[in-house]
């Protein structure tokens, strides 16, 4: 391992500005901007890894990132309803491939708690007996949408939570951020282990459907489907979807154009990941 004084004398000027910057003596460094400038040289020097690279700036970034700006909109988050079944809130659970849920009540405004999917296997495996979502609701945390990513991951690390309800300035739930939300602004994208690693941007997955990346460009996706679209304002399958729909889309909704029926399969509160696709068979109902 090189020692700090063998990698300050190989670095001209390097040694001074860490020492400027913590020692805590009278010129530390004067802002953000100085410190990813400092980055940035380190980087173009080869003194950092460009995956080293982009955390240390995504580090600097949660302290000035809100809530509002990573949160699953309200729209696309996937709730449990108090007085639902214990059948019904199996399949939700078991559809959304999520391990963490807010709890809405009867009005649908509210958020009465949040449900673990653990709890729930946890009940199962003492009792085959359904359970009662009320003996397993634990509080939900409420954050607004102004407060800071790096102070939201403070109150996770203290709170041992990992969803957070966030709320507007008039107190009505306006979305929700998890722990990973905010993990991912530092170290980037985190697959989820339920989705399917796809080697190949077009895959059959059955008879007659197929698994498509959304990043797929739309001359791949005609060639192989001996399609004909055209891709005037968007260049990928996702485009497309987007374009059709003018929204965009949750998980498991569907778009039928062009004789050919698309199906969310993956996704985020950012972009679409995959989609099934099948031909639709003339006279299909839709």
């Amino acid at each position: 391992m090189t020692d700090d004084s063998s990698f300050t004398a190989s670095q001209p000027g390097l040694g001074s500005w860490l020492s400027k910057l913590f020692s805590g003596g009278d010129n530390p460094a004067e802002s953000r901007d100085e410190i990813l400038r400092f980055l940035s040289e380190c980087h173009a020097r080869g003194l950092l890894h460009a995956d080293e690279y982009r955390m240390l700036q995504g580090v600097l970034k949660v302290s000035e990132t809100h809530v509002r700006d990573i949160m699953v909109p309200r729209a696309h988050m996937v709730v449990l309803r108090q007085g639902d079944s214990p059948e019904d809130l199996l399949k939700a659970i078991v559809d959304s491939g999520h391990s963490r849920f807010p709890v809405i009540g009867a009005d649908r405004d509210e958020v009465v708690g949040t449900l673990l999917a653990k709890d729930v296997l946890r009940h199962y495996r003492d009792t085959d007996v359904g359970f009662r979502l009320d003996d397993l609701l634990r509080p939900a945390m409420f954050v607004p949408e102004s407060k800071r990513l790096n102070a939201l991951l403070k109150e996770f690390r203290e709170s041992h939570q990992h969803l957070a309800v966030v709320v507007d300035e008039y107190g009505g739930v306006s979305g929700l951020a998890t722990i990973e939300d905010v993990l991912e602004q530092i170290v980037g994208e985190i697959d989820d282990e339920h989705d399917p690693q796809a080697t190949e941007p077009i895959q059959e997955i059955e008879k007659g459907k197929f698994s498509v990346l959304a990043e797929t460009r739309i001359e791949e996706f005609n060639k192989h489907f001996r399609a004909r679209f055209e891709h005037e304002g968007y260049d990928t399958v996702g485009g497309l979807i987007l374009h059709e729909l003018g929204h965009l889309p949750r998980r498991g909704e569907q778009l039928e154009f062009g004789g050919f029926l698309f199906k969310v399969i993956r996704g985020d509160r950012r972009r679409i990941h995959a989609v099934e696709v099948s031909r639709k068979r003339p006279g299909a109902a839709a």
